[in-house]
């Protein structure tokens, strides 16, 4: 009863000093700590954020007990050591949310503006519906804001005007080129057979039907470290796959493929300010979970 007692007089205590000041700054620490959430939410590192919360609480509740008090003295002498390791466990978590900041800063050109965006569209989803026809597998990458200049290195410089038959040549397989991704920038198909880094996140690891290989994982992974738009073809199933951010829209057909592109280079005005940074900090996945 006593303990009750206690615990009803903590809390009048600490309401009887609450104020606007002290609500302002328990909804940034909750903001703070829900971004942290969403932002890990569908990653490996969501599982290591629980073992350490798990190990933390109880060792909290371990040195708490003054009966132990050899373990709490290492347990206190050992934390820095374990504060400076979280940083190294999470890494590229912290390094992808440092980029989705910083690509956050930027300034919103008009990419939508140029005339010729719709014909490389139309080039790629006519493409893509060919291919998809044939299952003949296809990474194919449109930049966007963020510069690609270190991946369009690691393949063959082309240069090319965009077009269906060109796209179906390049990923016809057997071919020199049609392992690894193409680069496109604007009307111009830049590089074949470029390498892209591979995702890390495990978000495709729970897909039962397991028919999501290399070229998925690719395209998750450069769309994690920049703000291209990719459009992957499965060589197994043919499905047609677009992902952005981290996002993933799978089994489309050419008219649904058209309009995700267009929505992305149309005239609608991405989110700006507070708005842009959100989506930037937290970025969710979306699936489909068909057939891949």
């Amino acid at each position: 009863m006593s303990v009750i007692n206690h615990l009803i007089d903590t809390l009048l205590f600490v309401f009887e000093r609450l104020n606007w000041l002290s609500v302002i700054d328990l909804t940034l620490v909750t903001l703070v700590f829900l971004s942290i959430l969403l932002w890990l939410r569908d990653t490996q590192a969501m599982t290591l954020l629980r073992g350490v919360l798990l190990v933390l609480a109880l060792l909290s509740v371990l040195t708490s007990l003054k009966v132990f008090p050899a373990f709490s003295w290492l347990v206190k002498t050992t934390l820095p050591a374990l504060l400076l390791a979280v940083p190294v466990v999470f890494a590229p978590e912290i390094r992808r949310a440092l980029e989705g900041l910083g690509r956050a800063g930027l300034v919103q050109h008009n990419v939508t503006a140029s005339s010729s965006i719709p014909t490389t569209i139309s080039a790629v989803v006519t493409a893509a519906a060919r291919l998809s026809e044939r299952r003949h597998g296809a990474l194919i990458v449109i930049q966007r804001l963020d510069g690609l200049d270190e991946y369009i290195r690691t393949g063959v410089a082309l240069d090319a005007q965009v077009t269906p038959s060109l796209l179906l040549q390049v990923f016809y397989p057997n071919t020199p080129l049609h392992d690894g991704a193409v680069i496109i920038s604007g009307t111009r198909l830049v590089a074949a057979s470029c390498v892209m880094p591979l995702s890390a996140s495990g978000v495709l690891m729970p897909i039962p039907d397991r028919k999501m290989g290399l070229r998925h994982r690719a395209a998750l992974g450069i769309s994690e470290v920049s703000d291209a738009v990719v459009v992957v073809v499965s060589e197994e199933t043919g499905a047609i796959s677009v992902v952005h951010t981290g996002r993933m829209i799978r089994r489309l057909d050419a008219e649904r493929l058209e309009n995700i592109l267009r929505a992305f280079y149309g005239p609608t005005s991405p989110p700006r300010g507070l708005a842009r940074l959100w989506a930037r900090v937290t970025p969710g996945k979306v699936f489909r979970r068909g057939e891949g």
